[in-house]
Parts: structure tokens; C-alpha cells; sequence
């Protein structure tokens, strides 16, 4: 599996000044109170593209941590399965008995 879905830094910052510009065309701040919303949402998007597209906060805190004792544990999407390692689960991390019930349709209330 190509490891190209995390590291994309470019795209976090395209994706966060996207966000941040549109919002920011519809709600014009102009109290102190006001800057602090858009701030903290601000601060929202950089860390919830950073998670999508950077690194995994997960992976992050733990890679060094646990990274000696379970080797798997690394900074690429199949890497990235901390239950699969440990619980030393060796199949494909997307098919495992973990990841499968969170991708159920029934799951996404679909069903």
C-alpha cells in the first residue's frame, strides 16, 4: 500500500485557508468576541486537517512510546491500527474484527 495519504502539508494549509476564507465571507467579525469565534474555529480546522492529512494526533503521542515495543506502530495508514497491534492481530488492519464493525453500514446509521 503506498503510504501518500498522510504527511500532505500542503493540502492542510489549502484545505484550512479554504475553510477559514469561506466562513470568514460569511461571518465578518468585528467584535473582540467575535475574532475569538473564528479564531477557535480556525483552530478546529487546522487540527482536524492536520488529523486527516498530516499525522494521526494517535499515532503521534504513541508511535515513540510504544514504537519499541510494537514496531508496527508507525506513521502510515496501515501502521496506524493501534488495537491491531495490540492485541497482535497480523491480517490486513482493514479487515480486522476492529475496524469492520466501525465501517458497517449499521454502524454509520444507515441500516
Amino acid at each position: 500500500m503506498a503510504d501518500a495519504t498522510y504527511g500532505l502539508w500542503p493540502l492542510v494549509v489549502l484545505n484550512t485557508l479554504l475553510f477559514v476564507v469561506f466562513a470568514a465571507s460569511f461571518f465578518h467579525p468585528k467584535s473582540k468576541r467575535d475574532w475569538r469565534a473564528m479564531g477557535a474555529y480556525s483552530a478546529f480546522l487546522v487540527a482536524m486537517f492536520t488529523e486527516m492529512y498530516g499525522i494521526p494526533l494517535t499515532v503521534y503521542l504513541l508511535g515513540s512510546w510504544l514504537g519499541s515495543a510494537f514496531p508496527l506502530l508507525k506513521d502510515t495508514h496501515a501502521g496506524g491500527h493501534l488495537w491491531n497491534d495490540l492485541t497482535g492481530w497480523t491480517g490486513d488492519p482493514h479487515l480486522s474484527p476492529f475496524t469492520l464493525p466501525a465501517t458497517s453500514p449499521s454502524a454509520a446509521g444507515s441500516g
